[in-house]
Formats: C-alpha cells, structure tokens, sequence
C-alpha cells in the first residue's frame, strides 16, 4: 500500500490529522526531520486523539537517512506540490509508491522535488488560494492512489 511522507512538518495538529487518516487506513507514516514541534506536543497528540496506538510511525533524522531507507524498501517518490504539473488524479499510483508532502509554509524542498520521478499537484479552482492545507491534500493524494489500486471496498 503507498506511504505517506511528511518532509519537516512545521504544525502539529495537521499531522496529528494525517496520523488519524492514516490510523483510519493502515497507512504507514514517514515523519522527516527536522520538525516544527515534539513528538510528545499535546496538540498533536490532541488532534490525532486516541489513535496514536494504531499509527505506523517512522521518524526520519534527515531527508538522507529516509532516502536510504525507501530505496532499501523499493517503491518511487511522488512528490505533491502545487509546482507540479501533473494532475494528481492522472498518475498511475503503484502499492509501492511513496507520497511526499512538504511544510505548511513552503511545500517539498527543491532537491526533493528534483529526486522525486513523479511531482503531482491537487488542482484548485480559485487562483488567490495558494493551496489546501497539508492535512487535506495527504487525504486527497492517499484516497486517490487507495481508490486506484482498489483499496476502497
């Protein structure tokens, strides 16, 4: 099943958000150092409540050390950033595909968009929205390759 990716999450309660999901979903969660709080911050242990038990977590020191673990594991990077010009819904998601999701404030770093084969943008409609917040689009990338490869029913 794809993983999803956080590469230096900055706020807690969108992760604790895409913790929930991926508790939800048997998601495997990738947290990448450095990251904008504690692992143990009460608000995002608030926002993901009482699901924590059922998140597969990893925490990554670096985007290095998570580069070499993926490449152990197999699988391509898809990068989501609004600098993408491929429609998310028109990749061909695989079961193992990793997700990557940049910071609140700035999105995937630019060498990691650089080592990531696919880069995949959510659309939006008005132009004076710079883009959805990080804990919707990890749910509309994850439910977009889940519905593709059949996980759904």
């Amino acid at each position: 099943m794809p993983k999803v990716v956080l590469v230096h999450p900055q706020i807690p309660p969108n992760t604790g958000n895409i913790a929930r999901t991926c508790a939800a979903t048997q998601t495997e969660l990738h947290l990448v150092a450095p990251l904008g709080f504690e692992i143990s911050d009460r608000y995002l242990k608030r926002a993901g409540l009482d699901y924590w038990g059922y998140v597969n977590l990893t925490v990554h020191d670096s985007i290095d050390d998570f580069q070499t673990y993926s490449q152990n594991q197999g699988g391509r990077w898809i990068g989501f950033s609004a600098k993408a010009a491929q429609n998310f819904t028109q990749i061909q998601y695989r079961d193992d595909d990793w997700l990557l999701f940049g910071c609140e404030t700035a999105g995937l770093p630019d060498d990691v968009m650089q080592t990531c084969p696919i880069l995949a943008y959510i659309p939006i409609t008005q132009p004076a929205v710079r883009g959805f917040n990080l804990s919707v689009s990890a749910a509309l990338g994850l439910f977009e390759a889940r519905r593709q490869l059949g996980y759904l029913s």
